[in-house]
C-alpha cells in the first residue's frame, strides 16, 4: 500500500507559513527546468520502479536535497533541508501542513511541483505503485488533461474568470494571472484545501474557493472566461471525484457545456475539456454539436481522443494491466456499460464557446493531434474574432473588400517532383505553426496570395495582382478568385489569417 500523503493538509491554510515555503522554494532554484536537467526528460512520469535510478541520479547539492524532498517525497534529514532553504523555510514547513518536522528528519507529507512557473501541490506521489491505492478524494497536479486545458484556454485580460472542478486549483493560478476575480468551485473538499494552498504558495490572492457540484456555487452570476477540466470520463465507476463525474453517460459534459454557456458574460469564453458518446459509424460528434446549437454561442469542437468502447475501457483501466483478473473484470464491466448504452465511439476532446451579439451562430469541428497542440491562446481569439467579422458580412464582396493579413507563423510549403527538363507543383499546403498546427491543402496559386497578404491591401486588390503576375486568362481570374474566398475564409475561422 501506498504512503498516506497530505495528512498535514488543513482546511485552513496558514497562508504566511505557505507563502514562505513557496518563496524559499524558489530562492532555492526549484524550477521544471532544473528537475529534467538533473533527472532526466522523464522524470516528472517517475514512478516507485523508476526511484532508485532518480535518487542515484540525484546530485549532493542544496538543490538536490529539495528535489529528493519535494519532488521525489523522500525523507531528508533536517540539518540537510534547513542548508538549503534556511531555517526559516523549515519552520514554515509545519506551519503550511506541508511536512513533519523532526529534529533529525523532514517528511514531506505532499508532492510539490513546479508547473507553468507555479508551485503545485497535490496527492500525486511517485512512491506508490498501484492506482487503486489512491483515495477517493485523490487531488492531482498538472495531468495530461490540464496540459490539454491549459493550452486551450485563450487568455484575454479580463474581470471574472471561472473554473469549474478546481482540483489542485492550477486552471485558476493560471488565470489568476490575467484576471481581477477567479472564482473556483469543487465538490471536492479537499481540493479546494489544495487550491488554497496553491494560491498562498505562489502569493496569489484573487482567487475565491468555493465547495458544491459544478456551477452550483455561482447560481446567478457571469463571467467572462469560464475553464473546466471536467471529471468527463464515461464509466461504470464513482471511485474518483476527479475521474469519475458521477452522472450515467456524457451527461456531466453536456452539464458543463450547457450551463457553461449560460454562465457567460457577452464576449467571454469558455475552455471546457469533456467527453461525448456516438452512436452510429462517421457520426460520433452528434451530441457535442447538439450541445452547442442550443448555446446561442460560436463553438469549437476539437476531438483529441477517441476509440471503441473496448478501446476506451482498455485505455482507462491501464493501470490495472499488473493484475490480469482485476484488468479483465473492469474491461469486461466498462464494455457492457457502454454497450448497454449502444455505444459505438467514446470521443474526447476541447469545446470552446464565445458569446457575441448576433442572430446567427457558428460551430466548427476539427481533430487535433495531442502531440502537435502548444500553447493555443492566441490562434483561438483570434479565430473567434474573425468568425464574429465574417458572420457580418452579407456577400463576397465584403470579404474581398476587406483587408487580410498573415497571422502567427505560417509557414507555406510546396510540394515538387521532376519532370523531363523541369519540375512540376504536386502540391502545396499552408500550415500554421502554432497553437493546434492546423494544416489546409490550397493550390500553388494560393500560396502566392497568402505570401503576398500584408494587411496593407483589400483581399481582392492582393488577389488581382497575383493573377496579374501570373498572367492568368479571366477565367483563371476567376478561379483564383473563388478558391481565394474559400480558402480565405477557411484559414480565417483556424486563426492563420486575421483582419486588419
Amino acid at each position: 500500500m501506498m504512503q498516506s500523503v497530505g495528512t498535514g493538509l488543513r482546511e485552513a491554510v496558514d497562508v504566511n507559513a505557505a507563502r514562505i515555503v513557496g518563496e524559499t522554494l524558489r530562492t532555492a532554484g526549484y524550477t521544471e527546468t532544473a528537475i529534467t536537467e538533473m533527472l532526466g526528460d522523464d522524470a516528472f512520469a517517475a514512478r516507485n520502479k523508476d526511484l532508485p535510478v532518480m535518487l542515484r541520479r540525484l546530485p549532493e547539492t542544496r538543490l538536490g536535497t529539495v528535489v529528493r524532498a519535494f519532488f521525489l517525497v523522500q525523507p531528508v534529514p533536517t540539518a540537510d533541508l534547513t542548508k538549503a532553504i534556511g531555517e526559516r523555510g523549515v519552520s514554515s514547513l509545519e506551519a503550511a501542513g506541508v511536512a513533519e518536522v523532526g529534529d533529525d528528519e523532514v517528511v514531506v507529507q505532499m508532492r510539490i511541483l513546479p508547473v507553468a512557473g507555479l508551485l503545485v501541490a497535490s496527492d500525486d506521489d511517485p512512491t506508490h505503485d498501484d492506482d487503486d491505492d489512491l483515495r477517493t478524494d485523490f487531488v492531482a497536479a498538472y495531468t495530461a488533461a490540464s496540459r490539454l486545458t491549459d493550452s486551450l484556454t485563450p487568455r484575454p485580460e479580463v474581470e471574472r474568470a471561472l473554473d469549474v472542478g478546481t482540483g489542485s486549483g492550477v486552471h485558476a493560478l493560471l488565470a489568476a494571472r490575467h484576471a481581477k476575480e477567479v472564482v473556483a468551485t469543487d465538490v471536492n473538499a479537499r481540493a479546494l484545501a489544495y487550491t488554497e494552498l496553491n494560491a498562498a504558495l505562489n502569493g496569489i490572492r484573487n482567487i475565491e474557493c468555493r465547495e458544491g457540484s459544478l456551477f452550483e456555487p455561482v447560481q446567478g452570476e457571469t463571467f467572462d472566461l469560464i475553464i473546466c477540466n471536467a471529471p468527463y470520463v464515461v464509466s461504470p465507476e464513482t471511485r474518483w471525484a476527479y475521474r469519475d463525474g458521477g452522472f450515467g453517460a456524457d451527461d456531466v459534459s453536456q452539464r458543463v457545456v450547457t450551463t457553461a454557456a449560460e454562465h457567460l458574460r457577452d464576449g467571454g469564453y469558455a475552455a471546457l475539456l469533456v467527453s461525448w458518446l456516438g452512436f452510429d459509424e462517421g457520426k460520433q460528434d452528434v451530441r457535442p454539436l447538439e450541445w452547442t446549437d442550443a448555446t446561442g454561442c460560436d463553438s469549437w469542437i476539437l476531438p483529441i481522443w477517441g476509440g471503441d468502447p473496448l478501446t476506451h475501457a482498455a485505455t482507462w483501466n491501464d493501470h490495472l494491466s499488473d493484475d490480469p483478473e482485476a484488468y479483465e473484470k473492469a474491461i469486461a464491466d466498462w464494455t457492457s456499460y457502454l454497450g448497454d448504452l449502444g455505444v459505438h465511439w467514446v470521443s474526447e476532446g476541447g469545446i470552446l464557446l464565445h458569446r457575441r451579439d448576433g442572430a446567427e451562430h457558428t460551430a466548427r469541428i476539427d481533430q487535433v493531434d495531442e502531440d502537435d497542440l502548444e500553447d493555443a491562446g492566441d490562434q483561438i481569439l483570434r479565430a473567434f474574432e474573425s468568425r464574429a467579422v465574417l458572420s457580418e458580412m452579407d456577400t463576397d464582396d465584403d470579404l474581398l473588400d476587406a483587408n487580410v493579413a498573415v497571422a502567427g507563423p505560417v509557414r507555406l510549403e510546396l510540394s515538387l517532383e521532376p519532370e523531363g527538363t523541369g519540375t512540376i507543383v504536386m502540391g502545396a499546403t499552408v500550415n500554421l505553426d502554432e497553437g493546434t498546427h492546423p494544416s489546409l491543402d490550397v493550390s500553388a496559386d494560393m500560396i502566392e496570395v497568402i505570401a503576398a497578404l500584408d494587411g496593407a491591401k483589400r483581399y481582392g486588390d492582393v488577389i488581382e495582382s497575383v493573377a496579374s503576375s501570373l498572367d492568368f486568362t479571366p477565367a483563371e481570374t476567376q478561379r483564383l478568385r473563388r478558391d481565394a474566398l474559400e480558402v480565405g475564409r477557411e484559414l480565417l475561422e483556424l486563426g492563420a489569417l486575421c483582419f486588419e
